[in-house]
Formats: structure tokens, sequence, C-alpha cells
């Protein structure tokens, strides 16, 4: 089995600002033209502390149509609401898997508690994208807690993989999905090691969340970096040159036009005017600010 070399390793874009309450590197498709299809955007939010404030930060109402947003927490909390009637909070090490599918309003802020003490923020976004026919499946959601996740426990006291969605040697994560992804957090030790074995033509790449690996005996990537992979090869060994978090992203391509406007993701531009439309009209359900 061939190694899966890789193709670059990618320091983190300059941020900006989402709402007033996430600062954030967008690594795909905007900071860099790679492709990871089906994630189709990663915005990273690299660790930053807020101050103390009463009235919490955030990102008001807006809507998605036509793929996916997984939220994955490391510090910081998030309560979020939809039209759909979910509601939550995301703490660190849980997982938020919303299904927009055919159109959800959406609102996601600090909170209250975290807003009123402050303290260290970091999180990570993923839009994942459907395929035509599920993209106006009905919206869904998935909340998956930390305490609840599909652990595997590495050898040799090397750390754990945390697997969201996915098989990793046999251990099936938490998530339902409509496409072949894997999704992990590998939590290595320091010299912990881990291997990893992707098809070739599936899309895959590493956010360093904290510490330092070496992939592959030789390509070094420090915090805050983005390792993309070649379509070449299938096994990956990851080595901690100090302890670390590294969200693993693999997921086999969606083969179809895609047509983004906005927060509409679509594969024909008759599509996203329809998706205006109904937003115009109301037709996502109401959400108040």
């Amino acid at each position: 089995m061939e190694i899966k070399e890789v193709n670059s390793v990618l320091k983190a874009p300059a941020p900006h600002m989402v709402g007033d309450g996430f600062r954030v590197h967008n690594f795909f498709p905007g900071g860099y033209k790679i492709d990871m299809n089906p994630f189709f955007l990663m915005d990273y939010g690299s660790k930053i502390d807020f101050s103390a404030r009463k009235e919490p930060r955030g990102v008001g109402v807006h809507p998605h149509r036509g793929f996916e947003t997984v939220t994955i927490a490391y510090h910081g909390a998030v309560a979020h609401h939809d039209s759909s009637g979910n509601s939550g909070v995301i703490y660190p090490g849980d997982v938020q898997w919303m299904t927009a599918g055919s159109g959800v309003l959406h609102k996601e802020y600090h909170e209250e508690n975290y807003s009123l003490n402050g303290g260290p923020f970091q999180m990570v976004q993923l839009w994942v994208n459907l395929p035509a026919k599920n993209k106006m499946s009905k919206p869904d959601y998935q909340a998956i807690k930390q305490a609840d996740m599909a652990t595997f426990i590495l050898p040799d006291h090397g750390g754990k993989i945390e697997i969201i969605a996915g098989n990793y040697q046999g251990t099936k994560g938490n998530a339902n999905t409509f496409t072949s992804i894997e999704l992990y957090n590998a939590r290595l030790n320091k010299n912990g090691k881990a291997f990893f074995n992707f098809p070739e033509h599936y899309n895959t790449g590493f956010m360093v969340i904290e510490g330092k690996i070496k992939i592959n005996h030789n390509q070094i990537a420090e915090v805050n970096s983005f390792v993309h992979f070649k379509n070449e090869g299938e096994k990956i060994e990851v080595e901690a040159l100090e302890n670390s978090i590294v969200l693993i992203l693999s997921g086999e391509p969606i083969n179809e036009p895609i047509v983004q406007y906005g927060p509409f993701l679509m594969n024909t531009e008759a599509e996203i005017h329809q998706a205006i439309e109904d937003y115009n009209q109301g037709r996502f359900g109401y959400l108040e600010e």
C-alpha cells in the first residue's frame, strides 16, 4: 500500500470576523484553491481570548440551503437556534452536525455563561456538500457530545482518536452522513503515533489544532496549519512531536456541478434563484432575532 504524500502545508490565511463573535481563517474555498470536495468550506477559529461581556457576541439570523454545517468546539461555548425548532449548546469537545437541506434559518451566539466570563475560544466550522438528490431533504440536526463520542485508544499511550463520522479501525462514528466521510479528532500524546488509510480518490486534509506533528517521517506541520494531501496512495503515519490535537478530514468527492451564492449551495443557477425566492417568501420558517 503506497504512502499518501503531502501536497502542501498551508499557513492560516488572514482572519476575518463573522458577525462579532467568530474570528475565522477561511482555508478554503477562499484562502486556498484546493479541492476538498465534499468539504466545500472550512472556517478555522484559531485560539483567541474574548473579554467578558454581558451581551453575547455572535451572528444573527441567516439562511442555509443545500449542504450541512459541522461545528467542532475546542474552547469556548456556542448556543444556537434554528427555524426547525432545534437548539442547544456546543461545549468544548462537542460537535453539532446540522443538515440545512431544503432550508433553515439559523443563529449562533457565545453561550451566556461563557460570554459573562470570557476566556479562550477555538472552533472549526465545515460546510459539507450534499448530493443533488439530497439537497432538498428535510432539515435535521445531530448533537454529538464528547462524552458519547466513539473513541479508539491508541497503543503505547499514544493518545486517542475520537471518531465523529466514518470508521477508524473498526470503531464507527456517531454521525449519519449522506456520502462517505471520515472525520476524526486525533488527540495525540507527545511521541504518540497514529496510522490512517484513506482511498486514493478521497480528498484528505489535516488541521493542526494544537501542537506539532510529523507526517510520513519527514513533513513537519505546526499549530494552525492545514496539511493537504495528494490523491495518490492510501497510507499516512502521524507522529506527535508534542501533545497535539489534529482534525482529520477525508471524503469521497461528489462529482456534480456546484453553484454557490452566499449561504446557498446548489447545482444550478436556477436552483439558486429559487432559493432566494423561497427565502424572500418566508418558506424557510421563522426565527426571532
